[in-house]
C-alpha cells in the first residue's frame, strides 16, 4: 500500500530493499531521499538501522521514517532517540506518512 502511494508522488521513485544489507547498499550507490523501515526486520532490526545511517555523516539529513506494529509505549521515543525522523505505528495512514515524507523532504 505505502509504495503505490508513494509512488504517485510526481517526480519520486520508489525502491524496496529486500534486506537491511541491499538499504545500505543502496545508500551507497545511490542518492536516496530517505528511508522508511520497518522496526522489526531479519537480522539487523530498524533501530540498528536507523543508528548505522545516523552515523554516517553523508546520510546525517536524510529523513527516515519507521514504521511498527510494536505495542511497546517506548517504542516511539527509542526510535526517536536512535535517530528517526518519524514514527508510525500500525495501523497507520499511509497519506499521513507520505504527508510527513513529503514535509521532511521539503526541510531538507
Amino acid at each position: 500500500m505505502l509504495e503505490i502511494v508513494l509512488g504517485d508522488v510526481p517526480g519520486w521513485t520508489v525502491s524496496v530493499a529486500p534486506t537491511v544489507e541491499r538499504a545500505l547498499q543502496m545508500l551507497d550507490s545511490s542518492e536516496l531521499a530517505a528511508v522508511i523501515t520497518d522496526l522489526h526486520l531479519p537480522g539487523m532490526d530498524g533501530l540498528e538501522l536507523v543508528a548505522h545511517v545516523r552515523a554516517h555523516t553523508r546520510w546525517a539529513k536524510i529523513p527516515i521514517l519507521v514504521i511498527s506494529g510494536d505495542a511497546d509505549p517506548g517504542t516511539p521515543e527509542r526510535v526517536r532517540a536512535a535517530g528517526a525522523s518519524a514514527f508510525f505505528a500500525k495501523p497507520y495512514s499511509p497519506l499521513a506518512m507520505r504527508h510527513k515524507l513529503e514535509e521532511l523532504i521539503d526541510a531538507r
